[in-house]
């Protein structure tokens, strides 16, 4: 197998681990939601436990691409597909803490009956998630057009965010009793808003992979 071939073997490789993680991420982030609305306590926990093996991903990801970094000498496309595997990895690790965050949202409001129907939230992580999903499809792909989609998603995400959040403010005077569940709510709202801007992130790192050139998606 000649040098090129090797290289291009761990590539292909590191990139598999890359996908393995986010599929961990992607699952905890739904498992986190679910946690949530089911007021499932045991889910909850099993998130925040499960939170390690994605860790451990991330490390070996950063070990793998600096050893090739350093061994290998790359330039170009070369160096910049391991600089955003990097950061994509970093992205998918700070998603997967906000399946956490969720999770432990849902553990401070464990069995306290909701003050109200929980609609919009699940609203909400279906356009997070649908970035997500974007955002690895372009990065595996180095699908350009893909990730300027994804970005375009934001806004609606980010509309969600202050709509609901202002929706769940207005309600403590009428419900002083579930403060902490409102509370816990609009946290929750944030943590999907993070998800959604945590794609973004990974779309301008597809961009720049592919052009070499730096975009701020979300101007």
């Amino acid at each position: 197998m000649s040098t090129r071939s090797k290289f291009d073997s761990k590539l292909i490789r590191l990139k598999e681990k890359l996908i393995e993680m986010e599929k961990l991420a992607e699952t905890a982030v739904r498992n986190s939601l679910s946690a949530l609305m089911n007021q499932d306590i045991e889910k909850a926990n099993q998130v925040i436990k499960d939170d390690q093996a994605i860790n451990k991903l991330e490390h070996e990801i950063h070990d793998m691409a600096l050893l090739l970094i350093a061994r290998e000498s790359p330039v170009a496309k070369d160096l910049r597909t391991l600089n955003v595997a990097l950061k994509v990895s970093s992205e998918v690790e700070r998603m997967a803490d906000m399946a956490v965050n969720i999770a432990k949202a849902a553990l401070h409001i464990g069995n306290e009956k909701h003050f109200k129907e929980i609609l919009d939230i699940p609203k909400m992580m279906d356009h997070a998630l649908e970035m997500v999903s974007m955002s690895v499809k372009a990065y595996i792909g180095e699908d350009v057009m893909l990730a300027q989609k994804c970005a375009e998603k934001d806004d609606e995400v980010d509309r969600l965010f202050g709509k609901l959040v202002h929706e769940l403010i207005s309600m403590v005077p009428e419900n002083p009793t579930a403060m902490n569940q409102i509370i816990q709510l609009a946290f929750v709202c944030r943590f999907i808003e993070r998800i959604a801007d945590h794609s973004t992130n990974i779309a301008e790192n597809v961009i720049y992979l592919v052009t070499g050139k730096v975009f701020d998606l979300n101007e």
